[in-house]
């Protein structure tokens, strides 16, 4: 499914699109997380643009990596702020960048330890 600037979709479509659920695209919609206000339809149903979309795709990006809503909602006022805000935008991201380094190196760790158990058994059971 694509969609174009002169052609939004609906909250079912948005959802597809982004791979989260309408109940969470209307999360963000209320907790004040999209950049701007989410058009409506004359029957008063969400119509999303790509703009939408591909901004619901970082903060997606920016939630996986565990940012915290809070921390996510200060991204989304600084990126409101505009130009203005480009020095405390990408401090906030290389600070954020930095944390998801040091989980990924967490994660590595975690995944050697979890590989060693793994030759462990594999070993017993195959010296069985």
């Amino acid at each position: 499914m694509t969609i174009t600037e002169t052609q939004p979709v609906s909250i079912s479509e948005a959802a597809e699109l982004t791979g989260m659920s309408t109940h969470a695209l209307r999360y963000y919609e209320r907790a004040g997380l999209m950049l701007n206000s989410v058009d409506r339809a004359s029957s008063t149903h969400r119509r999303y643009t790509d703009a939408d979309i591909r901004w619901v795709e970082f903060l997606t990006k920016l939630r996986s990596t565990a940012m915290p809503i809070a921390r996510v909602r200060d991204y989304v006022d600084l990126v409101r702020g505009g130009n203005d805000t480009f020095a405390a935008r990408l401090e906030l991201l290389r600070a954020h960048r930095e944390t998801v380094i040091a989980q990924l190196e967490e994660m590595t760790r975690s995944l050697v330890a979890i590989d060693h158990k793994i030759a462990l058994y594999e070993e017993g059971i195959l010296g069985s």
